[in-house]
């Protein structure tokens, strides 16, 4: 038996939500979601929710297992110094069939003095949505720690939000501190630093379960928040069939969109980092290695590439869409 690594897929880890639908099951066809299901955790290395491999000869082990086994060789010799045994990132898809609270997350600094944890940095595609749909992402305009506590305390705070409007394919950046939501009827892929914690703001006056309000955090949430105005809150790119095409490059990912419908080969031999393929649309073959092994890959599933792995081919059955991470 080739003991070698390949690439990976994991079960996906399903979280029911106040706010969760059934579009994993219309959308991605998965027969086996639970009701209101709110998230569908891809690849996560989060304490209590680490991910199991599902395909190939190391099914049944954990990413933790994983990383204690191959370090470098999964994830790159440059993010195992830096990370260890913990996952860099953490992959997700929420289905909002309701609003989700406002929130804001902390900082690595913050986050490190208050939980002894990294902050939370994050992406989102946006894969399917309601006409109109609608979510926040940071304020409307420059305002002082005063004006928001004011425009919270008066019932205000939607009015002082940056509301817009979304479409398939969307990408938004969410560094730690501004303050976002997602809408109803939107369906995206989430790309963030692993870590769970969140201050929620604002609930829109919701009840949970048991007929309670919802906990909000908010001295916790003032001190975490830029309350600066930002022109463009859309991450800007343009499709190329058959290319990689930049969305987001920070300090913690770099995230690609990856359009085709014609074989292409992507090497990566200058990435010390292992990559994510999220498939957004369509179904393709991903190719690797000495005796031109195959994985398929398609709309709704992701697959984590080993760092060791640096010369993959996509052989596509039709126009296929990936989303692809990694640490620079």
């Amino acid at each position: 038996m080739n003991n070698t690594l390949y690439p990976l897929k994991f079960s996906p880890i399903y979280k029911t939500k106040l706010w969760g639908g059934n579009r994993f099951k219309d959308f991605f066809k998965r027969e086996n979601t639970p009701e209101n299901c709110g998230e569908s955790w891809e690849i996560s290395g989060v304490d209590g929710n680490v991910s199991v491999v599902c395909n190939g000869f190391l099914a049944d082990n954990s990413l933790t297992e994983l990383l204690e086994v191959y370090m470098g060789d999964l994830v790159g010799d440059k993010v195992y110094e830096k990370f260890g045994n913990d996952f860099p990132l953490l992959i997700k898809f929420i289905d909002a069939n309701d609003k989700l609270s406002v929130q804001v997350h902390p900082d690595d600094k913050l986050a490190e003095k208050r939980h002894n944890s990294f902050g939370k940095t994050e992406m989102w595609y946006v894969l399917d949505n309601e006409n109109g749909a609608e979510l926040i992402n940071g304020f409307n305009k420059k305002i002082t720690k005063d004006e928001y506590l004011n425009a919270l305390e008066s019932g205000k705070l939607m009015d002082i939000l940056n509301s817009m409007k979304v479409n398939r394919g969307d990408v938004f950046f969410i560094p730690a501190g501004r303050v976002h939501a997602i809408g109803k009827g939107i369906l995206i892929a989430e790309i963030q630093q692993t870590s769970d914690i969140t201050y929620r703001i604002y609930d829109f006056d919701r009840k949970d379960k048991d007929g309670k309000p919802r906990e909000l955090h908010t001295e916790l949430a003032v001190d975490a928040i830029d309350y600066n105005f930002y022109k463009n809150y859309r991450s800007e790119y343009i499709p190329k069939n058959g290319e990689s095409v930049n969305a987001i490059d920070c300090n913690y990912f770099t995230t690609n969109v990856l359009l085709f419908d014609k074989p292409i080969e992507k090497d990566y031999p200058e990435i010390d980092s292992f990559v994510i393929y999220i498939c957004t649309q369509g179904k393709c073959d991903v190719v690797y290695g000495d005796n031109n092994q195959r994985e398929s890959l398609k709309a709704g599933e992701t697959m984590l590439i080993p760092a060791m792995i640096k010369n993959v081919a996509l052989y596509p059955s039709t126009q296929t869409n990936i989303v692809e991470t990694y640490i620079k």
